[in-house]
């Protein structure tokens, strides 16, 4: 957890008077920290939206729209349900506080306010913020480290079979299409056992960076074995699909990797297959795409086929 800095955080004061405006800019500054300010409900909503600060400082009682209602509707807001909300209130609007923090409100400061007091409480609340920023942080890294593969950053298997599935489940529903591309480089254990490990790596990484390319920002890659990729493609036909293939097999192809006696070329073999009414559940889109590569590989490897029920198409190189 990183140490605490005022100057790094942002406040916003929202007050109807400007001499309590004033009073509080000037004590936050003091300490360091940045602040802006609304004098109305309807700017308060404008101000956070547009400036996303880690604290709010809210009056209670304001003409027009009151505090509980722009509490209300910034906890709606999922983009800024997180910025925590400290309210200014007289003594004598204490019967408003447990509506406060229903709605969302973390602490309260009575007017008039001492100084040391109200700093304590605003810095309290922006610690434990930060804290769970960074715990939110945390936990999303996690997440992408999860269902990532670790060499190339893709999708790693139980991922990239989780999103096939869901684009399984949308398609029998809305009757939409979806393709599947099964994605194998050719002689890699040769490569592997005849130039290492480490210049394999480099061919992984480097061919996902190229598939990539080839690809929509639509469509999803993932890892599915040592050398195997898979690929689904949303809302895409046969043409589309076996395009796109193909697409990927030249692009691989014209890649060039230094080795010690010259250049290594490397080639793919890629199955192609597209969802269809009669596909009960997903591993058989997927066994599909699995068995025409095993059918590329067979005849001759560097070619794209596309199989629907027993039916192969080529894309053989030219």
């Amino acid at each position: 957890m990183k140490s605490f800095n005022p100057e790094e955080c942002l406040i916003l004061i929202v007050d109807d008077i400007r001499k309590n405006l004033q009073l509080l800019i000037e004590i936050l500054d003091n300490v360091g920290y940045g602040t802006t300010f609304a004098i109305n409900g309807i700017q308060a909503l404008e101000r956070v939206k547009m400036t996303k600060p880690d604290l709010i400082l809210l009056d209670l009682m304001m003409p027009e729209m009151n505090g509980l209602e722009v509490c209300d509707k910034i906890k709606a807001d999922s983009t800024l349900a997180n910025i925590p909300i400290i309210f200014l209130t007289a003594s004598n609007e204490k019967e408003h506080l447990i509506e406060a923090f229903e709605k969302g409100a973390v602490d309260y400061v009575t007017k008039p306010f001492q100084a040391s007091e109200l700093l304590a409480r605003v810095k309290t609340h922006l610690q434990l913020k930060q804290t769970q920023d960074e715990l939110r942080q945390a936990y999303a890294e996690m997440e992408i480290i999860a269902h990532s593969d670790p060499l190339t950053g893709v999708l790693n298997r139980g991922a990239i079979f989780n999103f096939a599935q869901q684009e399984f489940e949308r398609a029998r529903r809305y009757d939409s299409q979806f393709a599947v591309l099964m994605i194998d480089l050719d002689h890699f254990k040769y490569v592997n056992d005849t130039y290492g490990h480490d210049m394999g790596d480099i061919i992984l990484i480097t061919t996902v960076k190229v598939m990539g390319q080839c690809l929509r920002t639509t469509d999803c890659l993932g890892r599915y074995g040592g050398e195997e990729f898979l690929a689904i493609l949303p809302e895409t036909s046969v043409p589309g699909a076996s395009d796109a293939a193909e697409r990927i097999r030249q692009a691989i192809a014209a890649q060039s990797f230094p080795v010690e006696n010259g250049i290594l070329k490397i080639t793919t073999s890629i199955g192609v297959t597209i969802y269809n009414s009669e596909d009960v559940k997903i591993d058989e889109v997927i066994k599909r795409a699995d068995l025409a590569v095993y059918q590329a590989k067979n005849t001759g490897r560097n070619q794209v086929i596309t199989l629907m029920n027993t039916t192969f198409n080529h894309h053989l190189s030219s």
